[in-house]
């Protein structure tokens, strides 16, 4: 912390990383200056056309953050920009952005697009990375935040040469075109700065074997997103390049650029490729309406995130088909079909026909990237990526300047948003005294009295791109809704929420004079907020609002029948109509915030949490079931880049200990919680209560100890087998009976990747070649093996994998049907496997085995979910609120997790987690009310008997017995209208808001309306 800092932070770059970093920091009190180098924010995640494993529409689950971000009051975002300098200390940085010509007056431009219908210049569309074409004047993408046109210099006609052309400019109704445009720089004054820089995609048109440019129908798989999404060059037709004709059989190249020193000079893994293959095989399939033949090409496959290996599996059981191979070239064939020529894992020659091929291509930093981390004299890593170190994985080596992201280390999109969380947790961290000293509030207009008003309906259908549109037939949806009683406006949008329909929404509000709202669309989890936030802006309470989900409860679960979706639409939309004619405004409610955090297990992870939130001058609560601090931590010996753990404990712990603003409370655990966000009230079996704003569970996880079945080896009953925490332990004594060993076995995914557990454990390949290359530095000429089934050292790990083939270290695969088997031949060890290549069995005599087994969750974990309400995956650990964009929330609101206890994951991924999720909890502990659900329950008291059976039923604790009235009352601040009171309530005397039984029995009445008639 330092004295008298800046209140503003600069974040370099507009991808997901850079929006939530900049929404984060704005939350916590900071003014942000946001600086995108496209005219656009949203980076590479706005080309995507899904996310796996969720299936989500990429720009829709995006749109809201970028909207959110376009509109926060303390987010300056500068599009078309660059920083240019960074001159300063820590807290007083000086900082030069210079903002390119837009040439387009954004305070004017009503994004009409009639410049671009009349621009007669047309060039290749970058957005769909070439597939298509667009005008000189142009829009990035249809939910592009700023929705403002740029004119591209380069190409336009008036710009190389004055006075020729102008139409867009004649034609433009609000005189945005400004064609004297000049580069602007502006000077900020700063206290941090966080670099979310992205990356760029490797070009593959060096590599010959691929035929990449020479041949067309082989892309790239950024390019095979465009040919898939619905705004791009095929309107969600999928098409292959040369002649429109749709592919039905497509091969997928792995590793294009990525595990490759010799040809691409690109040692590194790019970590994502395996997963976006996969998910692209099976949403083609899904084009193609299962017809696709799909094929995957592979060295090892890498599915080692949350929900990835099932992912994976389910790709194997649709009838996706992997070949573990190596790619020798692609050859044209007959109309325009491709030939592969392979060898496969036995070593064998093949050869495949295919009418598309996709490169998987990896990452890489771009030059201009590059450029700006050498003047900013941050220091890169030999693989070209900011450098960074396990125990502050989002420092660079310039003391006030953050980084997250793809800039670090390639990674996918949770990884990504969970370090912006943690950057802009570091960046505030510096600035704290100064949190709120910038910062403007905002301020809604007075609301309408719409109490005496009949309903005045508004109607707006989604298209969703083809997410709907190609099932329900929107237009017709629309049409319906215009004749349905209280409704006078119906309007059908490609995107209901995209920037210019969410203004333009807002303003049909007004003068139409709606008093009502009804958005048909996708799913009110992520975009309710955003429409209700509309409301407010239009000058109507926000509840008066009502979604009609037609994607996830048709289109998607009605794809093969058409005409019954569109009339199930239909009976949503009624129904969402009937309802909403019922609602009345509500107040809003809040609550003052308890300026202090819950940190349950003191871990790495909690430890980290605690640390990050008490730095900030909030007290912290830390409860640990054991007599001290450190966690499972306290068994490693080293992180996979060499920096021993102990040490960095020890200094941790001692912190923790030591720091004011930390209470410990060892040998206790959580026996009962109450409340909710920002007023908690929690009791520990030491019998302390401890009253909080916010809660961070962080219990971590368990290492699997496989005691028998047919994963157990021999564990347990014979010395010389060990887990990978046990071998760390005697590295950290310094095991003397390590000296002298002539041969080690380890056997990876020992209880993962299994039926009992079918997830990847993440970090055990990594840790296993570690300490194989461990025992190699003790005994060089030790033999040493590898049973394994994929290696899985993603991202910059693979230097490890590297070095161990390097030094003589062999790696011999088998798979779950010739699973590794080990003996005791009279003492000694004998352990018996299926080489898949040689495809004959092997045997060894090792001194040593060691069983690479996976993480499991701590058996506790579902008791103390349960306190806080908060929901559990089906391998046993905590689930979180979006596996994308919400990675450290839980869906209850002001609780937060992190490390084992999320998922499996290294002790860099951990830090950052924590630091994410004490970013998170800072976005609430930093204000002084926060705040609450309106739709609570209410009690009629002249219907209550006292009965008290809804004080029993209330998960959270919300109602309970006046003792002086005898009758229920219902606290508002901890009630979260789920309904259950209401439901059981013997005398109907308890009803929540907007959902009585008047709306609810409307909506059902409207249901049944039509039944006969379908």
């Amino acid at each position: 912390m330092l004295m008298n800092p800046r209140g503003s932070v600069l974040v370099v770059g507009g991808g997901i990383a850079g929006v939530q970093a900049a929404l984060d920091l704005a939350e916590s009190g900071y003014y942000v200056h946001l600086v995108e180098r496209r005219p656009a924010i949203g980076g590479a995640m706005a080309k995507l056309d899904k996310t796996f494993p969720t299936n989500d529409c990429s720009a829709c689950i995006l749109s809201p953050k970028l909207v959110e971000c376009g509109r926060n009051l303390n987010i300056n975002l500068l599009t078309l920009s660059e920083l240019i300098s960074l001159d300063g200390e820590p807290g007083d940085f000086k900082a030069v952005v210079r903002q390119h010509p837009r040439y387009v007056d954004t305070t004017k431009c009503i994004a009409c697009g009639l410049c671009a219908e009349k621009c007669p210049k047309k060039t290749k569309n970058g957005f769909n990375m070439g597939l298509s074409e667009r005008k000189a004047v142009y829009l990035m993408y249809p939910q592009a935040v700023p929705l403002k046109y740029a004119i591209d210099p380069d190409e336009c006609i008036w710009l190389k040469r004055p006075g020729r052309c102008g139409a867009c400019a004649n034609v433009c109704p609000a005189g945005a075109i400004n064609f004297d445009d000049v580069p602007k720089d502006h000077v900020f004054e700063v206290g941090s700065v966080v670099l979310a820089l992205g990356f760029s995609l490797f070009d593959p048109s060096g590599l010959d074997f691929t035929g990449y440019r020479r041949i067309p129908n082989v892309v790239t798989a950024m390019e095979f997103e465009r040919l898939l999404s619905p705004s791009g060059p095929c309107l969600g037709r999928m098409e292959r390049p040369s002649d429109g004709k749709e592919p039905r059989r497509i091969a997928w190249l792995q590793c294009v650029g990525s595990r490759d020193t010799n040809r691409a000079c690109r040692g590194y893994c790019s970590s994502v490729c395996c997963m976006y293959a996969i998910k692209q095989a099976l949403i083609a399939r899904e084009h193609a309406g299962g017809a696709l033949d799909a094929h995957i090409f592979f060295m090892d496959i890498r599915t080692h995130g949350k929900g990835f290996e099932a992912y994976y599996n389910r790709a194997v059981q649709e009838g996706v088909r992997f070949h573990r191979s190596k790619v020798h070239s692609v050859i044209p064939a007959d109309e325009g079909t491709l030939l592969i020529r392979y060898a496969d894992e036995a070593g064998r020659m093949c050869e495949e026909e295919f009418d598309l091929v996709v490169l998987s291509v990896g990452m890489e930093l771009n030059h201009e990237a590059v450029a700006l981390i050498d003047r900013l004299g941050v220091g890169f890593n030999k693989d070209g990526f900011v450098l960074t170190s396990p125990f502050s994985p989002v420092s660079t080596s310039r003391p006030g300047v953050f980084v997250c992201g793809a800039a670090q280390e390639p990674k996918d999109i949770p990884q990504s948003v969970m370090e912006a969380s943690a950057a802009a947790l570091e960046a505030g961290r510096l600035l704290s005294p100064a949190r709120w000293t910038e910062t403007k509030a905002k301020e809604f207009p007075p609301e309408r009295n719409v109490r005496p008003e009949p309903p005045r309906i508004g109607v707006f259908v989604c298209h969703c791109g083809i997410n709907i549109a190609s099932v329900v037939d929107v237009k017709a949806v629309t049409e319906y809704a215009r004749g349905l009683p209280g409704v006078v406006f119906a309007q059908d949008n490609l995107f209901t929420c995209s920037q210019d329909t969410i203004n333009q929404m807002a303003e049909t509000i007004r003068r139409e004079r709606l008093n009502r709202v009804v958005v048909a669309s996708c799913s009110p989890r992520t975009h309710e907020p955003l429409f209700q936030e509309t409301l407010r802006e239009a000058g109507i309470n926000k509840h008066l609002f009502e979604m009609a989900n037609i994607r996830d409860q048709d289109s998607w679960v009605h794809r093969d029948e058409p005409q019954k979706a569109t009339r199930k639409a239909m009976d949503l939309v009624r129904m969402a109509v009937a309802k909403v004619r019922g609602d009345g405004p509500l107040p809003y409610s809040s609550v003052p915030v308890t300026k202090s955090a819950l940190v349950v297990g003191a871990g790495v992870a909690g430890m980290t949490a605690a640390v990050a939130i008490a730095d900030q001058g909030f007290k912290v609560f830390i409860v640990e079931r054991k007599d001290r601090l450190g966690g499972h931590a306290r068994k490693f010996y080293r992180t996979w880049q060499g920096f021993e753990v102990q040490p960095y404990l020890e200094e941790l712990a001692k912190t923790v200990s030591s720091h004011p603003n930390i209470e410990l409370h060892l040998k206790s655990t959580v026996t009962e919680a109450f409340g909710s966000v920002g007023r908690f009230k929690t009791s520990l079996s030491d019998g302390s209560v401890i009253e909080h704003g916010v809660a961070i569970i962080a219990i971590g996880g368990e290492s699997f100890k496989p005691r028998e079945g047919k994963w157990n080896y021999l564990y347990g009953r014979h010395p010389a087998v060990h887990t990978l925490l046990e071998l760390d332990r005697r590295f950290i004594a310094a095991d003397e009976g390590l000296n002298g060993l002539s041969q080690a076995v380890f056997i990876h995914c020992v209880g993962s990747r299994v039926p009992e557990r079918p997830y990847c454990s993440r970090v055990c390949c990594t840790h296993a070649i570690d300490q194989a290359l461990k025992l190699k530095e003790l005994n060089p000429e030790m033999a040493i093996f590898m049973l394994y089934r994929d290696i899985r050292t993603y991202g910059m790990r693979e230097r490890l994998y590297e070095e161990a083939r390097a030094k003589g270290i062999i790696f011999v695969r088998y798979d779950l049907d010739h699973l590794p088997e080990v003996s005791d031949d009279g003492g000694r060890l004998v352990v018996k496997a299926h080489d898949m290549i040689l495809d004959r069995p092997v045997m060894f005599h090792p001194d040593l085995l060691v069983l690479a087994s996976g993480v499991v969750p701590r058996d506790d974990a579902g008791g103390l979910a349960g306190f806080f309400k908060c929901a559990m995956d089906q391998d046993g650990f905590l689930l979180e609120a979006h596996m994308k964009l919400r990675p450290v929330d839980f869906a209850t609101e002001g609780v937060f997790l992190a490390g084992l206890c999320h998922y499996p994951k290294p002790m860099d991924e951990s830090i950052a987690q924590a630091k994410a999720a004490a970013a998170r909890a800072v976005t609430i502990l930093s204000r002084d009310a926060v705040s609450v659900e309106s739709m609570t329950a209410y009690v009629d008291t002249a219907k209550c008997t006292g009965c008290a059976v809804c004080t029993q039923i209330c998960p959270y604790a919300a109602i309970n017995i006046d003792q002086d009235t005898g009758r229920a009352v219902v606290d508002i601040g901890l009630c979260k209208g789920c309904g259950a009171c209401a439901a059981s309530c013997r005398s109907g005397a308890v009803s929540v808001k907007n959902l009585g039984n008047e709306q609810i029995m409307a909506a059902i009445e409207s249901a049944m309306d039509m039944a006969d008639v379908w």
